[in-house]
């Protein structure tokens, strides 16, 4: 029965007086394009009506478009991923996906994809079964294949048609990283075919594309020769062993199961196509996948602390203190396109800091000129003369409360109405700063982590007289830096270190009573944690972690923490601390253990922290239990896969037998 397509509701369709047919993906109700099952069937209409069209000669090629501002399809809807909850429901979804895909690859007229945006997973996989594909050169459009991040890999043939597209290498490293690809990158790789320098652009040159009946070429012979037997042996083996160097298998299967399938059947990608589901399946309603969905929500969670409906945008921002955490935070929102002034005491001391920034700047902008840019925006204001410019004031120096009153009760009287004034504190009350302020409630807490650049969280502190507003401002300023913010109260240590210190330092007492630094460490990471509490408190720094713990009365007064500190061993940042650090890297003495006593020694090394947690969630500290559980997975790494503290503690009593649940509840 053919769809009325006057009646879509997610996409547009017509033919033009050409004969091009143009889909527009419009997702009704939606800021962004995903792939659910209303749109998916609609494009089902929309490809049976070319079809048709090009048999009665009318319809001489097609065009699919995003009537979406900023992106073109983020994937598949991932809200719908757990009515798939057996491998048959898997199985039975994803196969009417790909034969339809098929249907479109195969249209006798030209099918040019026209991307501005994100084009990531479901998506990409969707115009990698176009007949060409045209994106603009705007730094926003990428494409690539976050699925591992999940627990799967691609489940609409895209391994098959990205090996196609870029060989063997390029292909199976893009699946297994998830990483995002620039659109002049993946041109390179031979993902796409054109580039344009606008979105206005694309629909000339796709129309073009269409009249000139353009057609993308696979990879080439070098390119493909490697996917052949026996080097795709050779190549799969060198593929999991870097995998292993990232990831554990019994944590992470997705990406061992993405080589087994490409060596299996990697040679023929018909075949490889056929076996895509059959393996996808299992990965899809794992425990692993399902922990790791959660993981996605979450995150979508704390971008929600940020309010849609305050009016306000941080475009300028002062930060007091050059040191390494003040310079990082000036150099991180420089990256996020702000305009940054930075003031210190010591003219030199900013020099240092702002010229710390250049690998990080390197790293964002890939140009001379947009690097340029950055570092015009990067300004030395020794004098504070700035200050009543910005949107965003945060104070990151010595952590003494007198020095902070002060410098607040001058700042008070110099930043604009409506600016954020903020503390980057990680151990005093924003109470106790605020005292003596005109309008102490305006005073909050932006409590970044070390390194700036890799931690994705920042707590945002709410003292208990701090306004409501300046508060969700202090959000929305973080998500427009690219980071996730957390809400949470004033409390010694906040969440992320409140529920980190008896973690380590319940590690750090194994050590003090003969417990070996690697064993343990190798504890943690066998539980799933991404580092060793030992070589944790190396890397934050062993003075800053007997600091916290003393500030949450969790250190002891007589400890080999102590000692290394007053022997000024503090760490990676002084090059020794429990480990010696060579250029960046703990130096381990490689040894082996026990299975089974790591996997019981990891638990009982996590359980402070679970506890912690709890109490954090009982108190209030966050908003509830999820938010505890986000700002623990993205502020220390908690094992992602284990869906997060909480719910790992959930999970476990309630595989409990009845009569040990209601023991763990009591």
């Amino acid at each position: 029965m053919t769809t009325d397509l006057t009646t879509l509701k997610d996409w547009r369709y017509s033919v033009d007086m050409e004969g091009i047919a143009w889909a527009t993906f419009d997702r009704e109700g939606e800021s962004a394009n995903a792939l659910g099952r209303r749109p998916l069937e609609e494009l089902g209409a929309i490809i049976e009506a070319a079809e048709a069209g090009a048999k009665a000669g009318t319809v001489n090629g097609l065009v699919l478009m995003s009537g979406k501002e900023k992106s073109f399809i983020v994937g598949a809807d991932i809200r719908e991923f757990d009515q798939l909850d057996t491998e048959a429901k898997v199985m039975d979804g994803i196969k009417p996906v790909n034969a339809m895909l098929d249907r479109l690859e195969r249209l006798p007229v030209p099918v040019v994809a026209a991307i501005h945006g994100v084009c990531v997973g479901g998506g990409f996989e969707l115009i990698l079964a176009c007949h060409y594909r045209i994106a603009t050169r705007d730094s926003s459009t990428r494409v690539g294949f976050p699925e591992v991040k999940l627990g799967i890999f691609p489940g609409f043939n895209g391994t098959a048609r990205s090996i196609r597209q870029a060989g063997p290498i390029s292909a199976m490293q893009n699946m297994l990283t998830g990483s995002m690809i620039r659109a002049n990158v993946a041109r390179g790789l031979g993902y796409i075919d054109q580039l344009v320098g606008s979105p206005h652009e694309l629909r000339w040159a796709a129309r073009k594309a269409v009249q000139q009946k353009r057609k993308s070429s696979p990879a080439g012979f070098l390119k493909s020769a490697v996917g052949k037997w026996p080097l795709r042996g050779w190549l799969a083996g060198k593929m999991r062993t870097e995998t292993s160097r990232k990831v554990r298998e019994d944590h992470y299967p997705a990406p061992f199961r993405l080589i087994d399938l490409f060596e299996k059947h990697g040679g023929n990608l018909a075949s490889l196509k056929e076996a895509e589901t059959r393996a996808f399946a299992p990965l899809m309603v794992s425990e692993t996948s399902r922990n790791l969905r959660r993981v996605f929500r979450l995150s979508e969670l704390l971008k929600a602390q940020a309010p849609k409906t305050i009016d306000w945008k941080p475009l300028r921002v002062h930060v007091i203190g050059a040191g390494t955490m003040g310079a990082d935070i000036a150099g991180w929102c420089v990256a996020s396109g702000m305009e940054v002034s930075l003031q210190d005491l010591s003219a030199e001391q900013i020099k240092k800091g702002i010229a710390a920034q250049a690998k990080l700047l390197g790293r964002k902008f890939r140009t001379k000129a947009e690097r340029d840019a950055a570092k015009v925006r990067l300004i030395a204001d020794p004098a504070g003369d700035l200050v009543g410019r910005a949107d965003v004031v945060i104070e990151a120096i010595v952590e003494k409360l007198e020095i902070k009153q002060k410098l607040f009760a001058d700042l008070e009287t110099k930043i604009k109405p409506g600016a954020v004034m903020a503390t980057n504190t990680s151990s005093i009350m924003i109470e106790d700063i605020a005292q003596g302020l005109k309008d102490p409630g305006r005073l909050i807490g932006i409590h970044f982590f070390n390194p700036v650049a890799q931690m994705p969280l920042v707590e945002i502190v709410r003292g208990s007289g701090s306004r409501e507003e300046d508060v969700r401002k202090g959000a929305i300023f973080v998500t427009a830096i690219d980071k996730f913010p957390l809400v949470v109260k004033s409390v010694p240590g906040f969440l992320v270190n409140r529920v980190l210190a008896p973690y380590l330092m319940g590690a750090l007492s194994r050590l003090d009573k003969g417990e070996a630094k690697e064993k343990i460490d190798e504890a943690a990471r066998t539980f799933g944690m991404p580092m060793g509490p030992i070589e944790l408190a190396d890397a934050v720094g062993l003075d800053v972690c007997l600091h916290v713990g003393k500030i949450l009365k969790q250190a002891p007064d007589a400890s080999k923490l102590d000692d290394m500190v007053k022997s000024g061993k503090l760490g990676k940042k002084s090059g020794e601390g429990f480990y010696k650090w060579v250029d960046g890297r703990a130096q381990k003495t490689e040894k082996s253990y026990d299975p089974v006593e790591l996997k019981k020694l990891g638990r009982e090394l996590i359980e402070p922290l679970l506890v912690e947690c709890e109490r954090c969630r009982d108190e209030g500290v966050v908003e509830n239990a999820d938010l505890v559980d986000a700002g623990v997975i993205f502020g220390t790494g908690f094992a992602p896969f284990r869906g997060g503290p909480l719910h790992f503690r959930a999970a476990e009593n309630a595989a409990k037998p009845a009569g040990m649940q209601r023991a763990a509840a009591e």
